[in-house]
């Protein structure tokens, strides 16, 4: 049935290679918004919420070069940014080339 509904919606989840982690809080809109293009993409993805933990974002700012902004997105390690970064992606039909790169 999934299969069908993935087509019905042009999607191709068996094609996406990379590893993608975002670091996200429940409220955040941006948030849910990032995991929405990723979801539409059928990207299975890493969720980090780190909802009032200093240390987990603490350890996200550093992986993303000082940014303490949610949401934080990695595509095979790499920091893409946040949820406007993303979507510029989409827009610039570069986000998936990215996907389906296998993680190294």
């Amino acid at each position: 049935m999934f299969d069908f509904i993935n087509s019905l919606l042009n999607r191709n989840p068996e094609k996406i290679k990379a590893n993608v982690e975002i670091y996200t809080w429940a409220t955040c809109p941006f948030c849910i918004r990032a995991k929405l293009l990723l979801w539409w993409k059928g990207v299975n993805f890493t969720e980090y919420k780190i909802d009032g933990d200093e240390i987990a974002r603490n350890n996200m700012a550093q992986r993303a070069n000082g940014s303490k902004t949610v949401p934080q997105i990695f595509i095979n390690n790499q920091h893409v940014g946040g949820c406007d970064d993303l979507y510029n992606l989409d827009a610039k039909n570069e986000l998936n080339s990215l996907l389906i790169q296998p993680s190294k």
